[in-house]
């Protein structure tokens, strides 16, 4: 089940342009809508709803259609989401940052999925303690959820990336290939290949996401001027995930059934589908999501990742600090620029879920 969760980080001038000239400052009523979406635990279910007529069903509540269309290449699907090819897409918190906000298309995180809970991992060769990776060369994927885990994780050591390791870009695909060698010696990176390396001599993990709970956060995002103008939009896209949360988290054969479908879809079985759930916190129910969302946690996530990617130079050409893009979140509260607001958490359409009025 992988997730190439990359940053496309320096968009190319092109794609900047040819985000902001396919997408209109106000977006039409229309019928017809599309959503992305690429394998990631988190992400399964939408494609198991589309496949039983749960999509279909919510739609044809609010008179629309919804096609749900699977990427293998992750990064593409966020390109194309900022392309205005799509309305929706399946993306981290971070990458919706770095890619379509910063690029200037405005985005609302519709469902708060489920954070990393220790699908993510920094693992050491022949050494158990987080401290011993100083000196070390890092493989890991460039700009990644995985190079943000490792800033983290050498924070909690008091090391820096800069001073104290060296960081080696590694595809995701190479990643087990790479370990094998003598000369890999540290790697970051997230199921399935987390359990795959661990799997092997020598290898030890020393820090994984669950100890920074609620910082990879997996969402599914949609074009805000297109939510302003046809809300039904929303409103379905609610109604079909957490049609399917209750289904998938039942235990019932239903659920049972559920769960083993959107395992073999993802290249693994029920039991590999479900060790990966439980190193994922999913937001189940709407109110799980709503108390999350509404917490203080999102906002100093977000501050956090900001920093990341100022400091990667991810936040677009010339971003003067970690402000650049503005950020709202439920109740109006904002970080960073208010007057370019890109990037916005609504409880709008999970609190709708919740009251029972979708």
């Amino acid at each position: 089940m992988m997730k190439t969760r990359r940053f496309l980080g320096k968009l190319t001038a092109g794609l900047v342009a040819a985000s902001l000239l396919s997408l209109p400052a106000y977006a039409a009523p229309k019928k017809d809508f599309k959503l992305a979406w690429s394998i990631y635990v988190g992400w399964m279910p939408w494609q198991y709803a589309a496949d039983q007529g749960i999509v279909k069903k919510w739609a044809d509540k609010y008179g629309i259609k919804i096609e749900v269309v699977q990427f293998n290449d992750y990064v593409e699907s966020i390109n194309q989401y900022t392309a205005g090819a799509f309305d929706a897409v399946t993306v981290t918190n971070m990458d919706a940052l770095s890619i379509p906000a910063a690029g200037g298309v405005d985005t609302t995180a519709v469902i708060v999925g489920d954070f990393s809970n220790g699908n993510d991992a920094v693992i050491l060769k022949g050494k158990d303690k987080l401290a011993d990776i100083k000196g070390q060369k890092v493989n890991l994927v460039e700009y990644s959820v995985s190079h943000y885990l490792l800033t983290r994780a050498l924070e909690s050591v008091k090391l820096t990336e800069k001073k104290d390791v060296s960081v080696v870009s590694t595809s995701d695909a190479d990643m087990v290939a790479a370990w094998s060698t003598a000369d890999v010696t540290a790697v970051v990176t997230w199921n399935p290949l987390v359990a795959e390396i661990l799997a092997t001599p020598g290898a030890k993990k020393v820090f994984d996401s669950s100890q920074i709970p609620g910082e990879i956060i997996d969402l599914t995002v949609a074009n805000t001027d297109v939510l302003k103008d046809n809300p039904a939009f929303g409103k379905a896209l609610a109604g079909i995930w957490y049609e399917t949360m209750a289904l998938m988290s039942a235990d019932t054969p239903a659920g049972v059934a559920a769960r083993t479908a959107m395992g073999k879809a993802s290249g693994t079985d029920l039991a590999g589908f479900e060790a990966q759930l439980k190193a994922t916190r999913m937001f189940y129910k709407p109110a799980d999501a709503l108390g999350f969302v509404r917490g203080a946690e999102p906002k100093a996530t977000m501050q956090k990742v900001a920093g990341f990617l100022f400091d990667h130079g991810l936040l677009g050409n010339g971003a003067p600090s970690a402000e650049a893009v503005g950020i709202e979140f439920p109740g109006g509260v904002t970080y960073g620029n208010a007057k370019f607001v890109k990037l916005r958490f609504t409880d709008t359409y999970m609190a709708a879920a919740a009251d029972g009025k979708l």
